[in-house]
């Protein structure tokens, strides 16, 4: 037997589940697909916007972790997260009263940050896990002229992206890897800049969704998480069924998150990247959104523009085409394995 790796289900297995499990209720605006970062209802006069989303690979501030993250993808719809239900699962024989409590003070601290309340949920301490996993379920609502999809990118849209790519996977690493990065000589400094990525960047993108929808002319927004950009790209890509010319050297990469894969042998192209929101818009937007987002202190830059499908995904570099990268496994993966 063929065992999966760690990470996502592979895309071709997803969709071919997803194809044969389909969902048929009518009241379902957007339901599941690969690259869709929510569920869409009709609830009303408003739509409904529900994601879940476990966090698996941090340990510390897991919490805020897993409420940012959620709310990621309710608002790279086009939403307003509302209502939040997270999953603790806290491993037995290592939980204590001081523990939960910590838990607790986090996701209320980043729902607090956010607007968001926490309406429900589940604690319990199981068998056979050796750490916390929290997984959360965010609702969100907006309306149908502010909704967007990751299936929305047109021909002929720029593609934008915000803030730096691998921000969530550097403060991550920098947490649970901070003795072995010392060892290999990562100034303390820098590990506790990174360490802040969570915050300063920050890997919550609902500003810079609110922003971009705000100035108008944004058909698709993606919150790029396991996979990193290169896959984030790939599945607006996939659900929008287009082509893709994307210059990697106008890709922000943060020299802290630069210098921690460089030390670990890791591809920040395949990093885990909550923090950055990949938007396609129209042409005529794309300066607009560009300056919005700037002035607001979020940096942003063009990287690309969307193709039609028979194009491909066109990857270049100092101007010359290479392999579009594809990483099956996020590669922080590499280190938890």
């Amino acid at each position: 037997m063929n065992h999966l790796r760690v990470g996502k289900v592979p895309p071709e297995i997803l969709s071919n589940l997803l194809g044969r499990y389909p969902c048929h209720d009518p009241s379902v605006v957007v339901g599941p697909g690969v690259g869709e970062d929510a569920a869409v209802i009709e609830f009303g006069e408003k739509l409904l916007v529900a994601k879940a989303d476990p966090i698996t690979f941090a340990t510390d501030a897991i919490g805020w972790y897993a409420v940012n993250v959620n709310a990621n993808d309710i608002a790279a719809m086009g939403a307003t997260p509302r209502w939040f239900l997270p999953t603790l699962l806290l491993p037995e024989g290592q939980t204590d009263a001081t523990l939960v409590e910590s838990l607790f003070s986090q996701i209320h601290a980043a729902c607090d940050a956010l607007g968001v309340h926490v309406v429900g949920g589940h604690t319990e301490i199981t068998y056979d896990i050796e750490r916390v996993i929290v997984a959360g379920q965010m609702l969100g609502e907006t309306t149908r002229d502010r909704l967007v999809t990751t299936g929305g990118a047109r021909v002929g849209d720029d593609i934008v992206i915000t803030k730096g790519i691998a921000i969530e996977g550097t403060s991550i690493i920098a947490r649970e890897k901070a003795d072995d990065l010392r060892t290999r000589g990562v100034p303390e400094q820098m590990l506790d800049r990174s360490k802040a990525f969570i915050v300063d960047p920050g890997i919550s993108v609902v500003r810079d969704a609110k922003i971009a929808l705000k100035v108008g002319g944004a058909h698709c927004m993606h919150d790029p998480t396991e996979g990193g950009i290169a896959t984030g790209l790939r599945e607006i890509a996939e659900a929008a069924q287009v082509g893709m010319d994307v210059d990697a050297d106008a890709i922000p990469v943060l020299p802290e998150s630069l210098k921690l894969c460089n030390t670990l042998d890791l591809c920040p192209y395949g990093l885990i990247a909550s923090g950055c929101l990949l938007i396609a818009c129209a042409p005529n937007c794309t300066a607009a959104i560009i300056s919005a987002l700037w002035a607001e202190g979020i940096a942003s830059a063009h990287i690309g523009r969307v193709c039609q499908q028979e194009v491909g995904l066109r990857w270049i570099v100092a101007g010359k085409e290479q392999p579009f990268p594809a990483f099956p496994v996020d590669e922080i993966a590499r280190l938890f394995g």
